[in-house]
């Protein structure tokens, strides 16, 4: 696996499980996964590194969609077995390219443009054509003069039409290479400044007709693109109409959940599936799953706050990542399964409140 933070570090226990040696490229040995197996540390972004960890793979998977794409399809003329795929990977990284391949799927108007005078009608949203995530690269723009300024910053960016949505969904897909398919509960997904900060499954909001729609269009763009492997698709909802927001070719943060919330979770059935075993069933083990994403605060003992918080809500599960505790920094997240929504959420937020250092009692 190529990359080694947190998706890398929740993807060992099924692996070790499933007795599968899962091996990771580290930028360095403080790295979330890095910390608890085995691992080589080098930059992924040169290409002799990359060759030389391939050789000790059978096959290669991502963590991260920050590789170049040259260098994965170097990988691939050299005979390895890479999973998903350059032809499929692209469309996590390349912004324009992906809206051009599913132009014929409901999306936002859109277009590729240089020049700020080849947009008339504002607002709307500019994204970087790659390397945006967590609200990076994404620019609100209410004037040409905006845009000329984002625009002398990037050089050329994605025009979107700035959808006025209900909520966003996420729909988690799995896919291998014989064409097997699943998908889990679509996910409602609570965002603050650009960061995910909750998560809710099944979509509360979403009637059942809206929730077989988007797991079709999930399933649909999965087979699509050849995908091989787990990936998220982002949604908007406005009424009855759901548009194509982002697509991510990896385990995702909508679908930590998994852990507790799924019979099978995201991280083993990405495993199952870029080894082409058999997919497990994505079932839920609760009529609700709420997932929070613990960010970082003034609160450097991530420890401590375990003596109240397993005290007060017992059936709440942790996972920390080990990671420098930075303000606005995803350091960990708690999972919660029940079937009263307002209390699952409540327990939820206090447990971030709690552990980021904004409340302590």
């Amino acid at each position: 696996m190529i990359g080694a933070g947190q998706l890398a570090r929740m993807s060992v226990a099924p692996a070790a499980a499933l007795g599968v040696n899962l091996l990771l490229l580290a930028n360095n040995a403080q790295e979330s996964g890095a910390q608890i197996t085995n691992h080589v540390v080098g930059d992924y972004k040169d290409l002799e590194t990359v060759r030389a960890f391939s050789r000790k793979c059978d096959v290669i998977t991502f963590e991260h969609e920050l590789i170049p794409l040259s260098i994965v399809k170097a990988l691939e003329a050299d005979g390895v077995v890479v999973r998903p795929s350059s032809a499929s990977f692209i469309f996590s990284q390349d912004k324009a390219a992906m809206r051009e391949r599913l132009s014929n799927f409901p999306s936002p108007k859109n277009a590729v443009v240089t020049k700020a005078e080849e947009v008339r009608e504002f607002p709307v949203i500019a994204k970087a054509i790659s390397g945006g995530y967590d609200g990076r690269g994404v620019w609100k723009i209410n004037s040409q003069t905006e845009l000329a300024a984002v625009l002398k910053e990037v050089g050329k960016v994605l025009i979107e039409e700035l959808i006025d949505f209900d909520y966003e969904i996420a729909v988690m897909v799995a896919r291998s290479p014989h064409g097997q398919a699943t998908t889990w509960a679509p996910t409602q997904t609570i965002q603050r400044d650009g960061i995910c900060v909750m998560t809710i499954t099944p979509a509360p909001q979403l009637s059942n007709d809206l929730s077989e729609k988007a797991q079709r269009l999930a399933l649909d763009i999965a087979n699509e693109i050849g995908v091989i492997g787990v990936m998220a698709v982002e949604i908007f909802v406005k009424g009855q109409e759901l548009f194509i927001n982002e697509l991510a070719m990896r385990p995702h943060n909508s679908g930590h959940w998994t852990i507790e919330g799924s019979l099978t979770s995201q991280f083993e059935q990405h495993l199952r599936a870029v080894l082409d075993l058999p997919l497990g069933n994505p079932q839920m083990t609760a009529p609700i799953a709420v997932m929070g994403n613990i960010l970082g605060g003034d609160k450097e003992d991530m420890y401590r706050p375990y003596l109240h918080l397993m005290a007060r809500t017992p059936e709440l599960k942790f996972h920390h990542y080990k990671k420098e505790v930075r303000p606005g920094r995803k350091i960990g997240h708690v999972n919660l399964l029940g079937d009263n929504l307002l209390e699952l959420t409540q327990e939820v937020q206090h447990a971030l409140d709690y552990m980021s250092g904004e409340i302590d009692e």
